[in-house]
């Protein structure tokens, strides 16, 4: 498979786009719920916290472990990616875009957070 350098940034966007949809997005927090569990602690300032920890036991352990990981679901998403690519580039490629596009501004407002606070 032959990919040009667009593709590759293209793919790379999308890819930390869906990423952090799955790990860390509150839209998705119903599809991590089966898989993770919720603790709540006071911290020192009395300031209430919350922690996902993952199932202990069983496939909704092992899944709650694989999504509450950003490396581990990137290689997943990775590699669902490359395959759909691979396979139905005719169907990816406007997905691909619209992810790309959306991990592009999700950069750009995480630059802009920065710039504001300083």
């Amino acid at each position: 498979m032959d990919i040009s350098w667009i593709k590759f940034v293209l793919m790379s966007l999308a890819i930390f786009r869906v990423t952090r949809l799955i790990v860390f997005d509150k839209i998705t927090a119903f599809i991590r719920a089966p898989f993770l569990m919720e603790y709540e602690e006071t911290n020192l300032l009395g300031e209430k916290e919350t922690y996902l920890v993952p199932r202990e036991k069983g496939l909704r352990g092992w899944i709650g472990k694989l999504i509450s990981c950003y490396w581990c679901t990137g290689i997943w998403v990775a590699t669902a990616v490359f395959i759909f690519q691979w396979f139905f580039s005719f169907i990816v490629d406007p997905i691909l875009i619209i992810f790309a596009l959306a991990g592009m501004a999700a950069i750009f407002e995480s630059i802009i957070q920065i710039l504001i606070k300083d």
